[in-house]
């Protein structure tokens, strides 16, 4: 992803701070043992609050200290009450931000790292440096096991799915709506989160990539998609809708002209940048949203994809949860109207969706932010992996075919995997 506006900084951040968890009871606890009441956004607000720097910050990088996001598509209740989703397999937190007053910036355009420490934490920079130069002594990389077993979810179901989402579009529930199934692979031994980020970087180059490592599980993501990014006043969200496969040997000018010509696609493209356009109208100042960048095709290593971008200026005093709140989860990855197609996503996934379809990123003390939308992407508990590919679904849309596509998209893990 190197060589792209979106793809020039790699951020390593040190989280040696506090941190907040949502857990599938509901309940936000602090890293302390506490109960916060109020829910998980608010408390990020609170804690967002009470280190919050107002005054102007280093232009020059993206980050000097802030916290680790993370959201699972189940947070998705917090954000719409109403909601009552299935809980995702698995002990991984449904939400999570930890503070990091430290990190390591490196800046693929000059080849330069940076580390960088809030004021109070400066010593974090010589502990920083002292790892790195660990770091360099440490044996070669361990040799990668591809999994003992892998196991999709039966197209069957899948394809069952997608004519009952055809039943709704056409009584008028919904205008599109984005489906999936999942993978799961089970390994000999725990699986090495780090090599599996290598490799899946390797496999899949990405600008919104990143690693989110916990106690015993993690959140590997090779994504291409941004689900919001705020610079001061600005803040913008980049949908993708619309993708073809890419194989080795096939004719890329054919096929982007054949993806970008078809009226499915289009269509589809459309309508999700109008419900991208009024998720931050209700952030923005009035007028302020726009569309910069309509229609472009970005390819990867395994599809082509559609891609817009749509910007505005924030309204003053709002917080970074309530960014977070008019946005997600991503209109890209449930469909429109927001609201229903979850419920139907609901109803026709075996389970919940777990890290899939959410988000993970940064936020600066000042209030910037970026944010990714989780596909591409896998969770890790111990010996077992789990990862979701999807498709959107509109009223001439072909089961078979968005079959297809479920498969395009996990080709690149699938590749990480060895498998």
């Amino acid at each position: 992803a190197h060589g792209t506006r979106q793809g020039r900084w790699d951020l390593l951040l040190v989280a040696n701070g506090p941190h907040l968890r949502l857990d599938a009871d509901g309940r936000v606890h602090g890293s302390d043992g506490s109960i916060i009441d109020g829910g998980f956004l608010a408390a990020l607000d609170a804690a967002w609050r009470a280190e919050r720097v107002a005054g102007p910050v280093d232009p020059s990088v993206p980050f000097d200290g802030g916290w680790a996001l993370l959201l699972g598509y189940e947070c998705a209740a917090e954000v719409e009450p109403v909601l009552r989703l299935p809980p995702a397999r698995g002990n991984l937190p449904v939400a999570m931000a930890v503070r990091c007053p430290a990190a390591i910036l490196r800046d693929r355009d000059t080849g330069l790292c940076h580390v960088v420490a809030e004021a109070g934490h400066a010593g974090l920079i010589g502990t920083v440096l002292a790892d790195c130069a660990r770091v360099a002594t440490l044996p070669a990389r361990t040799v990668w096991r591809p999994p003992a077993t892998i196991q999709d979810d039966a197209p069957e179901r899948f394809i069952d799915g997608v004519e009952r989402v055809l039943a709704y579009l056409a009584a008028g529930d919904i205008f599109q709506a984005n489906l999936s199934r999942g993978w799961e692979a089970g390994f000999a031994a725990p699986v090495d989160v780090a090599e599996l980020f290598h490799r899946l970087r390797a496999a899949n180059p990405a600008p919104f990539a990143g690693l989110f490592a916990g106690d015993g599980w993690a959140v590997a993501s090779a994504s291409p998609e941004r689900l919001v990014s705020v610079q001061g006043r600005r803040v913008e969200t980049r949908p993708i809708a619309g993708t073809r496969p890419r194989v080795a040997g096939d004719d890329d000018a054919a096929r982007i002209h054949e993806l970008v010509g078809h009226p499915k696609e289009r269509a589809e493209h459309v309508m999700l940048i109008d419900l991208e356009r009024n998720d931050l109208g209700r952030i923005c100042t009035p007028g302020s949203v726009e569309v910069d960048e309509l229609m472009t095709v970005e390819s990867y290593a395994h599809v082509h994809h559609i891609v817009s971008n749509v910007r505005g200026r924030l309204r003053a005093g709002v917080t970074p949860g309530e960014v977070i709140r008019a946005v997600f989860p991503g209109g890209t990855i449930t469909g429109c109207p927001k609201v229903r197609c979850m419920q139907i996503i609901a109803e026709l996934e075996n389970g919940g969706r777990g890290a899939y379809t959410g988000s993970m990123g940064w936020l600066r003390r000042n209030g910037d932010m970026d944010l990714n939308i989780l596909i591409r992407s896998a969770e890790i508990e111990g010996h077992e992996l789990r990862f979701r590919t999807g498709a959107g679904i509109v009223a001439d849309s072909d089961p078979l075919r968005e079959l297809e596509e479920t498969r395009a998209k996990a080709r690149g893990m699938l590749r990480a995997l060895g498998a």
